[in-house]
């Protein structure tokens, strides 16, 4: 998470360190409710349309299953049959031949067909079903865990950006001051007008930077809302989140927790398994299937050639031989993608080890960055002090002080977007190991 331009601004402006703590401990609006992050998680898995629509793609997956294996199971058909001939003499007629089945009748029953075996053919389409539905619903868990990683960094960037504002408005406030009393001292012939109108400028640059720093708020609370899955805009008080355990001490070990729990890698492994399967299935294209078939059912209306019912049961055997290469192709275009799904589960691993090593390499700096702002902050301070004691005794430079009170603003706002870096770098490097699933 970066909050490099608003940093730019507010370098500009020197608040002192009483009035910026003041700042921070005040509320930049008094809004009725507060939003917690877990609340915030909640509502976006609740309402993001791309967290649903995951879910529903794994329950369409799952149906498949129930397709595939209904291969097993006989079908049953009813069938209702009438005809009427104008003329039961006639056998024949001009450019058509006529037969017995057009003999005066309405006629119903039942017809059934069972599959005796397929030689496995059906057992693999099945097993091939259920990776794909596993895969869907792995997918389905992804989702989860980036909708939650998309809500963490935009709730900490609001927190970096109300921060900032805050910052903003003091320095504004403090501008404003320093300028009014400074001219009261130049009335009274005890400062420059050059102070005075030197004063003014950093005023109205404070002005332009709280501008710039509330439109930073308004875009980033636009950024959660979508997060959220809201349509109105979110304009609750956000609490600070609490402070993340211990970082872990290299990125090798949790490399096995990540190859094991990230949800798209197994996505891609149960992919990988439909399409052996799949491929599996189209190599027994080629093998014979036997059924069997029955019908029988009663003729209450027929003329004097049809008895009053009728029954028969037959099997089928259907051997392959040949039909221009197609199961050959076939099999040959599955073997071809199942062993493309290999290299895309190889590749993954690949892609993974360095998101986990990537994640908390700038996870690490983040970290060590905290230790580094604070000090940055202590002596900023320090160096403000001196410079608001050289100016009061008359020893420094508007200048002078200007820059130590720059430099604290600065450090301050340093310090803060450290700390949210790495709140939001910490979230990657949980999304990276699968922690957020």
């Amino acid at each position: 998470m970066k909050f490099t331009k608003p940093l730019a601004l507010c370098a500009l402006l020197f608040p002192t360190f009483h009035c910026f703590l003041q700042a921070q401990t005040s509320p930049a609006q008094s809004p009725t409710d507060i939003l917690t992050l877990s609340q915030a998680e909640a509502t976006a898995l609740a309402n993001q349309p791309r967290m649903l629509a995951a879910q529903l793609r794994a329950r369409a997956a799952a149906q498949r299953i129930t397709e595939a294996r209904s291969a097993y199971f006989p079908s049953v058909d009813f069938h209702a049959t009438g005809v009427r001939i104008a003329d039961t003499g006639t056998a024949t007629a001009a450019g058509a031949l006529t037969t017995s089945s057009l003999s005066n009748r309405f006629a119903y029953g039942a017809g059934l067909s069972q599959l005796v075996t397929d030689f496995g053919r059906t057992s693999a389409l099945i097993g091939s079903s259920r990776s794909d539905a596993q895969a869907q619903q792995d997918i389905a868990t992804l989702t989860r865990a980036q909708v939650r990683l998309n809500v963490r960094d935009s709730y900490y960037q609001v927190l970096g950006a109300e921060a900032i504002l805050r910052a903003a408005q003091s320095a504004q406030a403090n501008r404003h001051l320093v300028a009014r009393q400074l001219n009261a001292l130049a009335q009274s012939e005890l400062r420059s007008t050059v102070d005075v109108k030197f004063a003014e400028v950093l005023a109205s640059e404070a002005d332009l930077a709280v501008v710039q720093a509330s439109s930073m708020v308004a875009q980033q609370r636009s950024h959660l809302t979508t997060a959220m899955g809201a349509t109105r805009t979110i304009a609750s008080a956000l609490t600070e989140p609490a402070t993340p355990g211990a970082l872990p001490p290299d990125p090798d070990s949790i490399l096995p927790q990540a190859q094991n729990l990230r949800a798209d890698l197994n996505a891609a492994m149960a992919q990988q398994h439909a399409a052996r399967q799949f491929a599996t299935a189209e190599k027994r294209l080629s093998y014979p299937t036997l059924s069997v078939a029955g019908a029988g059912g009663e003729i209450p209306y027929h003329d004097h050639t049809l008895q009053d019912n009728y029954a028969a049961a037959g099997f089928n055997l259907n051997i392959p031989i040949f039909n221009g290469g197609l199961f050959a192709a076939r099999r040959a275009e599955a073997d071809f993608e199942s062993k493309a799904r290999t290299k895309d589960v190889q590749q993954l691993h690949l892609v993974v080890t360095e998101e986990v090593r990537s994640s908390w390499e700038k996870a690490n700096e983040a970290f060590q960055s905290l230790d580094v702002t604070a000090r940055l902050v202590a002596q900023s301070k320090e160096a403000l002090r001196l410079a608001q004691a050289r100016y009061d005794a008359g020893l420094g430079s508007i200048v002078e002080l200007n820059e130590a009170q720059m430099n604290e603003t600065s450090a301050e706002i340093s310090a803060a977007d450290a700390n949210y870096t790495y709140l939001s770098r910490r979230a990657e490097l949980d999304f990276a190991a699968g922690l957020l699933n």
